[in-house]
């Protein structure tokens, strides 16, 4: 019997899955399989993939429609069709991705009762992601409760940023509270910081900056591949340009939708983190794909405003850093966008960085030319490696 990692990411209306290999000395290096279940507290929609991302198994489990059952009856759909298939595999623990781990929590953690409770209290901190992050934690441990279940946590990564990097002008009072930057993204951003020695040898400790570009965008500023800056801060809305959340805002544009528009805390919610970014400047799609094979000029002006916004905040993030060595695309966007990288990398040319178009057009790994000052890389982001990893070395020690 093979001992195997379950690592689990849960969404509103979805379940992402990956199994890993438990062995003597970690993990293995690539998913055994890996799939998503979507479309929860409505038509259910099963798909796994093997290692190779051969399709293994498709179909529309009739799961309970009560959106407060959507992720026990998932889990049990995994757990059943798990070990049915894969009769050889022995699920021994469970990684989780949980976006906000607050300030105490800078390393993956145990998750008991206790913990989750608490881990609860940051849910305004993260509202489209932490109820659903807890709410497969609970329902896993009710189906399985002799499951070690281990969080890991997005904002870990970045608590090696300096104090003055996680302050707001704010009264100090309200920084006490907790009232802070936090930053997201962090177990992509950890992933990419180790695998950089493979990409540039002894450079891989210089000022890189990592830009993690999908539905939901920011970058972290890295210097001896630890964090030092992000773009995200108290909430994963501030930054870049995203899918549908809006990134830098003025706050006084919040105070006068209060004040003119009537719009209360729901209002401003929904508006927000659901109806801005690509999808509100473009009236179409928060899908970049779908926006980049559209002749609408509103489309057009999305992506030329997301660009933008990008190149603005890496001026912002060279200064943090004091200068640049190199630049890296990961995530959905930054990994398949040709346009996106050549607009970004076109208008950093005086960061010293000389971009090669031929090399970006056939989806090279490197995208600067060999002299150039900054080295621009293309690197495909693993998270779910990261929460396997995490979880096998809490359960070795």
């Amino acid at each position: 019997m093979r001992e195997v990692i379950l690592v689990l990411n849960a969404g509103s209306s979805s379940l992402k899955f990956a199994l890993f290999e438990m062995g003597a000395s970690g993990v293995a290096q690539r998913a055994l399989l890996s799939g998503q279940l979507d479309g929860l507290g409505a038509r259910a929609h099963f798909r796994c993939k093997g290692a190779e991302g051969e399709i293994l198994a498709e179909s529309e489990p009739a799961l309970a429609a009560d959106p407060a059952r959507a992720h026990s009856g998932a889990l049990a759909f995994l757990l059943d069709w798990l070990g049915a298939h894969n009769e050889n595999l022995h699920v021994c623990a469970a990684g989780h991705r949980i976006v906000h781990g607050g300030s105490r929590y800078s390393a993956p953690q145990r998750l008991g009762a206790a913990l989750v409770d608490e881990l609860e209290a940051l849910v305004p901190l993260a509202p489209l992601h932490q109820p659903h992050n807890l709410a497969a934690v609970r329902a896993l441990a009710a189906l399985r409760p002799e499951l070690p279940q281990i969080g890991c946590f997005d904002t870990a990564f970045h608590r090696s940023q300096p104090p003055l990097a996680q302050m707001f002008a704010l009264p100090r009072a309200l920084s006490q509270d907790g009232v802070r930057r936090y930053g997201f993204h962090g177990l992509s951003y950890e992933y990419i910081a180790g695998v950089l020695p493979q990409h540039l040898g002894a450079r891989a400790g210089g000022r890189v900056l990592v830009l993690h570009l999908g539905n939901g965008a920011s970058w972290c500023a890295l210097k001896d591949q630890k964090s030092v800056a992000s773009s995200m801060g108290f909430t994963a809305l501030d930054g870049l340009m995203m899918g549908t959340r809006c990134g830098n805002l003025d706050p006084g544009v919040l105070l006068y939708l209060m004040q003119y528009h009537g719009l209360g805390v729901e209002g401003l919610t929904d508006l927000l983190y659901k109806r801005s970014g690509l999808l509100g400047v473009s009236g179409i799609s928060q899908d970049m794909r779908t926006l980049e094979t559209s002749a609408d000029p509103a489309a057009r002006e999305a992506i030329a405003l997301f660009c933008y916004r990008i190149v603005r905040e890496i001026g912002s993030a060279a200064a943090a850093l004091g200068g640049l060595d190199a630049l890296v695309f990961t995530a959905g966007i930054g990994q398949h966008s040709a346009q996106v990288r050549a607009r970004v990398c076109s208008e950093c040319a005086w960061l010293g960085l000389d971009f090669d178009a031929d090399a970006n057009a056939r989806q090279a790994a490197c995208i600067s030319r060999p002299d150039s000052r900054v080295t621009a890389l293309v690197i495909p982001t693993d998270e779910e490696w990261m929460i396997a990893r995490h979880t096998a070395r809490l359960l070795m020690h």
